[in-house]
């Protein structure tokens, strides 16, 4: 079976360092994929390479058998991504931002509705409340937010894209614990909600390594080449402990 993104010698480099080095990683339909690494071992870039927003030196991204960099706008919508930092945007309000995910999905007169603020919120209502925001947040500026009111909105924006893979770095990493875990729960897909579709297929790079448990599967990078892949079942708290040793 083709898998949903495959990654074949995958070669970053950065002046005279490698970010990322012979990288081969294939993910498919339903796998649940934590991402492992020190700061600086490669996970942000392998997330990048991963959905298109930097192109190897060296090596091929394929989505569903197609070269990434040759899908077009509809099909690209299958991967969707929450960044570390965000990213969303200061000048529109909560509802605008959320609405942004759904860009793919809709012509440019449809943008542009956005953009005015006319655009039909009840369905983007849906996804804030499934992110676990009340609705009297729909029509506020993103700048009013706290830091865990605009992850929610992030995260409702990741969901209204309706995308096939959610890939996301360091989600948790400025939530607290009970935060952190309703997050978790959301992204993979475990908590249930009729009224939406999360994708059952993710890729999360965590700060926490304990939090693997919720997850099938490990991909470990210690110095921009992958040293695990394996099941969770199958990891040893050893192999976790020597990702975070110095060389």
């Amino acid at each position: 079976m083709t898998p949903l993104l495959d990654l074949k010698g995958i070669y970053v480099l950065s002046g005279i360092e490698y970010r990322l080095k012979d990288i081969h990683l294939s993910i498919s339909i339903g796998e649940k994929v934590a991402l492992l690494g020190e700061s600086g071992a490669g996970k942000s870039t392998l997330l990048e390479i991963a959905n298109g927003a930097i192109q190897p030196n060296i090596g091929e991204v394929r989505w569903r058998g197609i070269q990434l960099n040759q899908l077009t706008t509809r099909q690209r919508r299958g991967i969707a991504t929450l960044w570390q930092d965000l990213r969303l945007v200061e000048e529109l309000n909560v509802d605008q931002n959320i609405n942004a995910g759904a860009l793919g999905q809709h012509n440019l007169l449809w943008a542009l509705g956005n953009l005015l603020g006319i655009i039909n919120s009840q369905e983007c209502l849906t996804y804030l409340e499934a992110a676990g925001l009340e609705s009297k947040h729909l029509n506020s500026s993103v700048r009013e937010l706290s830091g865990g009111q605009r992850q929610r909105v992030a995260i409702a924006r990741l969901l209204r894209q309706q995308a096939e893979l959610l890939l996301a770095d360091e989600p948790l990493s400025s939530l607290d614990p009970t935060l952190s875990d309703e997050v978790l729960q959301l992204l993979l897909n475990r908590k249930e909600n009729h009224a939406i579709n999360v994708p059952e297929t993710c890729l999360i790079s965590l700060h926490r390594p304990e939090l693997i448990t919720n997850f099938t599967r490990v991909i470990g990078l210690k110095g921009g080449e992958k040293v695990i892949d394996c099941p969770v079942k199958e990891l040893s708290r050893s192999e976790i402990n020597c990702l975070y040793k110095n060389k």
